[in-house]
């Protein structure tokens, strides 16, 4: 079995506005996603947030969203593909400023929110985001919603030379197509921490959780997504690392 990384979204406060325990988290994960500005965060945020990255040896992203800072880049826009290109790339680039200047560099990209999920259902937006992508540097890993097949979406990587990172959800609940149930229907998200660990721990190990229609979905995923906000949710991520870390093979 190959690791499975860890992520977890980073940098989502914004001014005086607070969100997250990312002190909490950072030890923790292996990658951190940080806000770009369009949902979240500011560039004082930002910089601590690459530092805080930084001083636990934890790999920086960008985590670029559509411009929709009332709505927490939770809602689709009408952006055209070119749109899309270009703000992936303007957000990709505004973390990169950053990162160097912290002697880092951005190591994979993963879209946030609505862009994230109207990526997996529209190949023209996913092509877009590919685009930024490959603009920036060919070499960067884009991360992608591990779903019960994507094999167009593999395809479509294969033919324009990118890297996808397939990622899953501990806290998430999945449909019967391995697709996120949306927020805003009953159960959508898990609270319970032995729910949440015992999904990290299903999924790393390629067995077969419950999707909401009641059959069983296996995603096969390189990265693991966990949310730290409250102590709950940090007991949990702490909980993951400690069951992956049991999980993980000998070296």
């Amino acid at each position: 079995m190959p690791r499975l990384l860890l992520n977890a979204d980073m940098g989502e406060s914004f001014g005086p506005w607070v969100m997250g325990l990312d002190h909490e988290v950072m030890p923790c994960v292996d990658l951190a996603n940080v806000a770009c500005g369009f949902h979240a965060s500011d560039p004082d945020v930002m910089r601590r947030t690459v530092r805080l990255a930084r001083e636990h040896g934890v790999t920086v992203g960008a985590h670029p969203a559509y411009p929709d800072l009332v709505g927490f880049g939770r809602r689709s826009l009408a952006c055209s593909a070119g749109e899309v290109e270009n703000l992936v790339l303007y957000q990709v680039g505004a973390l990169a400023g950053i990162a160097r200047a912290e002697g880092l560099e951005v190591g994979y990209v993963k879209p946030h929110g609505a862009l994230y999920n109207d990526m997996a259902r529209d190949p023209g937006i996913l092509s877009a985001v590919m685009r930024a992508v490959l603009a920036y540097d060919a070499r960067l890993p884009l991360m992608a919603m591990a779903t019960r097949d994507t094999a167009a979406m593999r395809e479509l990587a294969e033919q324009q030379g990118v890297t996808l990172w397939f990622e899953a959800f501990a806290d998430r609940a999945y449909d019967g197509q391995g697709r996120l149930v949306p927020r805003r229907e009953p159960g959508a998200v898990h609270h319970d921490p032995a729910v949440i660990v015992d999904q990290a721990c299903r999924i790393a190990s390629g067995e077969a959780i419950t999707a909401s229609d009641g059959s069983e979905l296996v995603l096969v995923a390189d990265t693991l997504c966990v949310h730290g906000d409250n102590p709950e949710s940090i007991a949990a991520v702490k909980a993951i690392r400690e069951a992956l870390d049991r999980l993980e093979p000998p070296s």
